[in-house]
């Protein structure tokens, strides 16, 4: 128990238990997943906190573009994975879950990853009650930062519009497995 304290304190490990463990331990398994991720905009979302990235965007949204957001609470739940929820702390102590990795869409991988180490065949139900979340099932994930608490929403462009089913898309290249779930 006192383990768990421990790690629950330094956000090591969420309030349900289950820990956030970073788009690199996912990348072992899901090398293809993985690949298409890294071309996304999400693998590269922490970049746009900085002063000067984004800057006509940012001045169009009614945001200092020249101001350094990478610590500002309001940005890092949207541009990092976990923030707030025992994942991401701040560049320094936690690098590895800066921007919007596997488990930003697909929650903490620590528990559901242990039971696809131990069974490659595991059922798509035992995932899912270990932690897995299906983006395609259920659009709230998604709203959470793409809804209207986005600064960027009705301000800046079109694209910044955000349709479920179109983005979904275009999230990474939804690749077959290679067991069956």
């Amino acid at each position: 128990m006192l383990v768990v304290t421990f790690l629950l304190s330094v956000g090591i490990l969420t309030s349900e238990g289950a820990s956030y463990i970073g788009g690199a331990k996912c990348k072992m398994c899901h090398i293809k997943q993985f690949k298409s991720w890294e071309n996304t905009v999400m693998a590269k979302s922490f970049d746009n906190l900085k002063p000067g990235v984004k800057a006509a965007e940012k001045k169009k949204a009614g945001i200092d573009p020249n101001k350094d957001y990478t610590a500002d609470a309001g940005c890092l739940k949207c541009h990092t994975t976990g923030y707030g929820k025992g994942g991401f702390k701040s560049i320094a102590e936690t690098p590895g879950l800066a921007n919007v990795q596997c488990e930003g869409c697909h929650g903490p991988g620590s528990d559901y990853s242990q039971l696809m180490k131990a069974n490659k065949e595991f059922k798509l139900s035992e995932a899912k009650a270990k932690g897995l979340v299906i983006p395609s099932e259920d659009e709230k994930g998604c709203m959470a930062c793409h809804g209207a608490d986005s600064p960027f929403i009705e301000k800046v462009d079109a694209k910044y519009k955000f349709n479920f089913k179109e983005r979904l898309k275009t999230t990474h290249e939804h690749i077959p497995l290679k067991y069956k779930h």
